[in-house]
């Protein structure tokens, strides 16, 4: 069963979603734009949760910066804006916040982002004394 977003903009809806969508340990609920991470929410603005949607419906596929630019904002991309950057990288912090030894998004220098979670070894610590 799909639902039509509203655009928090008001302007055009956006693109129908599934009620609740399972990625592994993440969980997103596009009526509520909202994500949870081992049951654990995600505080994402809108913005944010746009960001994410965008990348984690696209799975383990490089999602170019004016790709995501157009799906989030509803217009072009401009050469050297920093916008789509900037917001990926409030979304990885508050991934990372909840979930740091996980890396969910990657980047491709020059071209985009990609979702794909891989779970990151933590260091080990030595316990000198």
């Amino acid at each position: 069963m799909a639902v039509d977003l509203p655009d928090p903009r008001g302007h055009i809806p956006v693109a129908s979603a599934p009620i609740a969508r399972q990625l592994g340990p993440v969980e997103i609920r596009p009526t509520e734009l909202q994500v949870f991470v081992d049951g654990r929410r995600v505080g994402f603005t809108v913005r944010e949760f746009q960001i994410f949607s965008v990348l984690a419906e696209r799975p383990d596929r490089v999602v170019r910066r004016d790709e995501i630019h157009e799906n989030v904002w509803g217009t072009p991309w401009v050469h050297r804006d920093r916008s789509v950057d900037v917001f990926v990288r409030k979304v990885r912090r508050k991934l990372e916040a909840i979930s740091p030894e996980w890396i969910y998004i990657h980047t491709h220098f020059g071209i985009g982002y990609r979702y794909a979670p891989e779970y990151q070894q933590p260091a080990a610590t030595s316990d000198a004394g």
